[in-house]
């Protein structure tokens, strides 16, 4: 086995070298809270081949969620840290940006949203970004989803929040469950089993897909499982926002086993 070794004239710069060498198809920067353990789980769960994540983990110091105020502290902490998070990411030269939280990107409904995205994409040098909200949005129409059922880790000042974007989007939004999870950690220690009475609460023959938010539950094969019982589109916020993000980015591949909108849309 032998190495090409460059001249000591000809030195190894752009013109050089050849294509990337991993993540030819894409480079993913994933924008995510440091105290989130299950984005990146998921993601290399359905990762297609050439496409790589790259996290930026935004600092939480206190990861309390045991009350509204704790929710909105919580969020003031996300607000403070996500400008370094996206300086640091961008230095690997990412091609497309991810959202990997969701609470931010729903807060003051569907001009909320838009905003977020604008900030984001100004921070990040004009990098185009995905989101759960709108992430989710379009998912539903693709779909056709009109009346909706949401549960959620979060707070009621949080679901308040979900609920008012859905809304406003255009969905009717039949109910919506917060599971009031008491800090940022414990959300990826809810269970299937937790979940499983959740679901029946939720359903209903007036109800056309049933979507979870927060992006520290894992709920990607759960939510797969759930649609083939149901017969009705169940979205997790996970496999959702790289749905949104392949499309966006002209990654057309239809993968399997992660639910009706990553294998037919």
């Amino acid at each position: 086995m032998s190495c090409w070794v460059v001249p000591r004239d000809q030195p190894m710069d752009e013109d050089t070298l050849g294509e990337q060498v991993v993540g030819e198809r894409g480079r993913i920067a994933v924008i995510a809270p440091s105290t989130n353990t299950v984005v990146e789980h998921d993601l290399a769960m359905i990762r297609p081949k050439g496409i790589t994540f790259h996290t930026g983990r935004m600092y939480i110091e206190n990861p309390s969620l045991d009350s509204d105020e704790a929710f909105e502290r919580l969020l003031h902490e996300i607000r403070q840290s996500i400008t370094i998070a996206i300086r640091d990411v961008i230095t690997c030269e990412p091609t497309y940006l991810m959202m990997g939280m969701s609470a931010e990107t729903f807060w003051g409904g569907v001009a909320g949203n838009i905003a977020f995205e604008d900030r984001v994409r100004r921070q990040s040098n004009g990098l185009d970004v995905s989101t759960g909200a709108s992430a989710c949005r379009d998912a539903l129409r693709a779909l056709g989803a009109e009346r909706i059922s949401v549960f959620s880790p979060y707070q009621p000042v949080a679901d308040q929040q979900v609920s008012t974007f859905f809304t406003e989007a255009g969905f009717e939004v039949v109910a919506v469950t917060g599971l009031r999870c008491s800090s940022a950690t414990a959300i990826a220690k809810v269970t299937p089993a937790m979940l499983t009475p959740v679901i029946e609460s939720l359903d209903g023959p007036d109800v056309d897909a049933i979507v979870q938010v927060g992006t520290n539950l894992s709920f990607v094969q759960q939510a797969a499982q759930l649609e083939h019982e149901l017969g009705k589109p169940v979205l997790s916020i996970n496999v959702a926002t790289l749905w949104h993000t392949l499309r966006a980015t002209g990654i057309d591949d239809r993968i399997s086993g992660f639910g009706r909108i990553l294998a037919e849309h």
